[in-house]
């Protein structure tokens, strides 16, 4: 394995209401799945492949978080969304670019369960941002979609794009290149500065891939059982992942 990423960001700003009473005092990233929290076994995973350092895109109950992170293992700094409950996660993640200081890093959603293999697939892959995408998931209307060209190239991402019309779906996780980030911030806050504070991450890398500003791989997930935590239904497979196995 060539591991070259040390960082990660990991965006943990959001409410979670789907899943009150559970998130009244804390983020869905910190409810238990199993003896430990989603963020808890994220940073456990990140850490075990060698990630130095943990990039928090914080807001809802931060306190809870800090809480929570005390005593961990890599490095964690908290870059904190005032406005998290009237903007998108690309405003999080644009207040994370100190953090990141121009290094490559992992940027994760705070509410998904994975497993570690699709770190090690992110960091093979040799293109400016690598999506892990699960091309076997059967699809809704709500997923984060992704369409291809040739090679596992990414042509554009989005809820917009038809079922049909799909390669996948984008599991929230991607890699992003040192040469690539700061492109990826200056779209941020440029979409942030003429008010676009709706849109999503995956927003921004589309525009960036069709003006031709930013080359992008699917990496195959399918194999690997993975869950996003929106609501208990999802809470539960989350749970029934680890009851079978997951690591």
């Amino acid at each position: 394995m060539t591991m070259t990423t040390t960082v990660a960001v990991i965006l943990v700003a959001g409410v979670g209401s789907r899943l009150r009473p559970l998130t009244d005092d804390k983020p869905k990233a910190l409810v238990d799945i199993g003896g430990e929290t989603i963020l808890g076994r994220a940073v456990r995973l990140l850490s075990d492949y060698g990630v130095e350092r943990i990039v928090l895109a914080t807001g809802y109950r931060e306190g809870a978080v800090r809480a929570a992170m005390q005593g961990v293992v890599p490095r964690v700094e908290y870059y904190p969304n005032p406005r998290y409950d009237s903007t998108q996660n690309s405003v999080s993640l644009a207040l994370c670019r100190p953090g990141v200081a121009g290094e490559a890093f992992f940027k994760l959603d705070g509410d998904v369960v994975f497993q570690p293999e699709v770190l090690e697939r992110l960091d093979a892959s040799k293109a400016p941002l690598a999506a892990a995408l699960d091309s076997g998931r059967r699809l809704d209307e709500e997923a984060m979609k992704a369409t291809l060209g040739e090679g596992h190239r990414i042509q554009a991402f989005g809820k917009q794009i038809a079922v049909a019309g799909s390669a996948g779906e984008s599991i929230g996780i991607e890699r992003i290149s040192a040469g690539a980030a700061g492109g990826v911030f200056d779209a941020l806050e440029a979409v942030i500065a003429e008010g676009e504070e709706q849109l999503y991450y995956e927003d921004v890398y589309s525009r960036l891939i069709a003006s031709g500003a930013l080359q992008a791989e699917a990496v195959d997930v399918s194999d690997l059982p993975w869950t996003e935590v929106d609501d208990s239904a999802d809470l539960e497979r989350a749970r029934a992942l680890l009851q079978a196995g997951s690591r």
